[in-house]
């Protein structure tokens, strides 16, 4: 559960740096104070990391020729497509997460998030 509950923090923050560094990725919440901003990048966080492990292992097994192919750059187009699936989902939530384009915003946002996540998890090491 502990490892869990930290990698929803560093899914949200990684979120919330793309949010900052990429001019076409937003997200807002139903509040404007800093509780509510942690909440929403907390929630978003938590649909990411779901969207990853439920169903970007079925994508990268489908995917398999075209990682192999680009030698692993593709990895970046999943978590572009991950990154909109997320947006999607957050549709149905009163949070406001939006990617604006695929191309742009998304790979370049799932490049930010990736670098992000990595630094975070060298930090952050998994504990079993």
């Amino acid at each position: 559960m502990k490892n869990f509950l930290i990698k929803v923090v560093v899914n949200a923050l990684a979120i919330w740096v793309a949010t900052l560094v990429v001019p076409g990725i937003t997200a807002t919440g139903p509040g404007t104070d800093l509780a509510n901003q942690v909440l929403t990048f907390l929630v978003i966080g938590l649909i990411f990391g779901l969207v990853n492990a439920v169903v970007k292992p079925v994508v990268a097994l489908l995917a398999l020729p075209l990682y192999i192919l680009t030698l692993g750059l593709f990895s970046f187009i999943v978590n572009a497509l991950m990154l909109e699936l997320t947006s999607w989902i957050s549709q149905a939530t009163p949070l406001t997460f939006t990617v604006d384009d695929f191309f742009w915003s998304a790979v370049l946002g799932a490049v930010v998030v990736t670098f992000v996540s990595m630094v975070l998890n060298l930090v952050l090491p998994d504990r079993d």
